[in-house]
């Protein structure tokens, strides 16, 4: 474990070399792998941690990784944007993409990048896709391998949408932006090579947040999502949930990280406001079809779980996938997590499903 430890902690270990390091740990046999991770680590439920996840985090608290809210704005942006990539889905090769700038909203202009696999058609089915990050950290960058992936394995065009951040542009910034990228692939279809009649909005976690807002607002537009699949969405700000204390100490998300994003993000805002908690939305009906995706060990968990209840009462059609052994963020560990690959891949058939019926 000490020769283990200094290899985690050798100064600029390259990507490429800290992703084979991680893969490989988590590769050892199961017996090998407990004695890395440590006892097991159980919900209230009873329900155990997924081993290789487990071991990850043991990893990662031997290097010393901190938490995002113990480094400054542009720190822990950098942070995520380096990081994410080492755990994340493997380079795509045949994933095209071209970054556009369109007008947003308040005067602001918005980024889009557009991933394209080969061989699609020339009217494609899409996905808009909001990244991450508490509002505040997340970008393309910290996406981009996800992106791809989605890309090619739905296979669509995927389009992620660098909305704004707080604490710059707080609430409800990013939520007009995610509408306006949503409503210029609509307005856009044609010339973007999409179909507007098979446009999902999806994200996880703050951009699951998005996504919900997304599909509400737009219910009544010529052009709505044909489906929103949402990631371990953010659907109730005041996290009044039971797995908010549960989960205080994380893993991954902390109760500290979460009053750091949202004191950034909400600056004395209602956290009751529809556009910032979903859940809240007095009118549930008329929306997309929805997958709701949770984790065992995650403060969002509950607060997830809830909304897509709250969405098949108001007569949706929902599905809500709880992957009881893992933590928040998953779905970007699928380079070293047999788990999160297993759960990529089954997003990705979900939409395949959606989007060509």
């Amino acid at each position: 474990m000490r020769h283990l430890r200094s290899r985690l902690r050798a100064p600029r270990l390259a990507e490429t070399a800290q992703r084979l390091l991680a893969r490989s740990t988590l590769r050892l046999p199961p017996a090998a792998l407990r004695r890395v991770a440590g006892p097991p680590r159980l919900t209230p439920e009873g329900w155990p941690m997924d081993l290789q996840t487990q071991a990850l985090i043991r990893l990662m608290a031997l290097v010393g990784h901190p938490e995002l809210h113990d480094a400054s704005v542009d720190r822990a942006r950098h942070r995520m944007d380096q990081s994410t990539p080492i755990v994340d889905a493997p380079p795509v090769r045949d994933v095209s993409a071209k970054t556009l700038e369109i007008p947003g909203p308040d005067g602001a202009s918005l980024r889009l990048r557009l991933y394209r696999p080969a061989g699609l058609p020339k009217r494609a089915p899409a996905v808009l896709w909001l990244h991450g990050g508490g509002f505040v950290v997340g970008s393309i960058a910290s996406h981009d391998r996800l992106c791809r992936a989605l890309a090619s394995r739905v296979p669509a065009v995927v389009v992620a949408a660098h909305y704004r951040l707080a604490p710059e542009h707080p609430f409800p910034a990013a939520t007009h932006d995610a509408v306006a990228a949503f409503r210029h692939l609509a307005t856009h279809a044609d010339g973007l090579g999409l179909d507007p009649q098979a446009i999902a909005v999806a994200g996880d976690s703050a951009g699951g947040n998005l996504a919900a807002v997304v599909s509400l607002e737009t219910r009544a537009d010529a052009v709505r999502p044909a489906f929103q699949a949402l990631v371990y969405p953010a659907t109730d700000m005041t996290r009044s949930h039971p797995s908010h204390t549960f989960f205080r100490e994380g893993p991954i998300l902390s109760c500290a990280s979460i009053d750091w994003f949202l004191d950034h993000y909400l600056q004395g805002h209602d956290a009751r406001d529809p556009l910032a908690s979903p859940l809240f939305a007095s009118d549930l009906t008329n929306l997309p079809p929805a997958l709701v995706v949770t984790a065992g060990f995650d403060p969002l968990r509950d607060e997830g779980a809830a909304y897509a209840e709250a969405l098949q009462q108001a007569g949706n059609t929902v599905t809500h996938r709880c992957h009881r052994g893992m933590v928040h963020g998953f779905i970007q560990m699928s380079g070293v997590i047999d788990e999160a690959h297993r759960a990529l891949d089954q997003l990705a058939d979900d939409l395949r499903r959606a989007l060509t019926r």
